[in-house]
């Protein structure tokens, strides 16, 4: 490689020459995962009448993790189907996707993004810091792990990660307030996600 040399300023070659020279300390690279659909999906809770608790789920959820454990961060993207709800009962299933609550046919997919996902000193995920695009509105979200957890996959032959999350947000800010206040407004999100490190 020819160095080339600026006028006036002889001591350019000599600096990029060290630095050429010097040994190079390889940073870590962030490890990138794919959330495994058969084993990652969100769970809503909320309370209905005062009375009882309607629970019921969606997905599988699908997306992309990085962990950078040097830095103590990284990254998440989640796509999830709105119409995969299912709480058991058809007739409720029905009456939550109309276009008064989840809009699943307007609004047929939801997002999750972050990219502030907090690690601990052994690379574990902490919490997770982010945006939730529901029914076209865009609301902050932070999910705190309540466990997390790595292991070899004897089946495919690589890292297995995956944990439980949860996380709250207030229905009404993504302009479904049908039933309020009988039906309440704050809605308990309950997350499962495993996912296999990529090559």
């Amino acid at each position: 490689m020819m160095t080339r040399v600026l006028p006036g300023r002889p001591w350019y070659a000599a600096t990029l020459a060290l630095l050429l020279a010097a040994p190079v300390v390889a940073a870590a690279e962030p490890v990138d995962y794919v959330l495994d659909p058969e084993r990652s999906w969100v769970q809503f809770e909320l309370l209905h009448f005062g009375t009882s608790t309607i629970r019921g789920r969606l997905g599988p959820a699908r997306g992309v993790v990085s962990l950078d454990p040097a830095a103590g961060r990284g990254e998440i993207s989640i796509e999830l189907d709105t119409r995969t709800l299912s709480t058991g009962l058809p007739i409720f299933d029905a009456r939550i996707r109309r276009p008064d609550l989840l809009a699943t046919e307007e609004y047929p997919v939801a997002w999750f993004v972050s990219r502030n996902l907090q690690l601990d000193p052994r690379g574990g995920v902490r919490s997770a810091t982010g945006e939730l695009t529901l029914r076209g509105a865009s609301l902050p979200l932070r999910l705190e792990a309540e466990r997390f957890g790595c292991r070899p996959d004897p089946a495919s032959g690589r890292e297995r990660c995956g944990g439980d999350f949860v996380g709250r947000l207030r229905r009404s800010e993504a302009g479904m307030s049908f039933g309020q206040p009988f039906v309440g407004d704050e809605v308990t999100l309950r997350i499962q996600v495993e996912a296999l490190r990529q090559p």
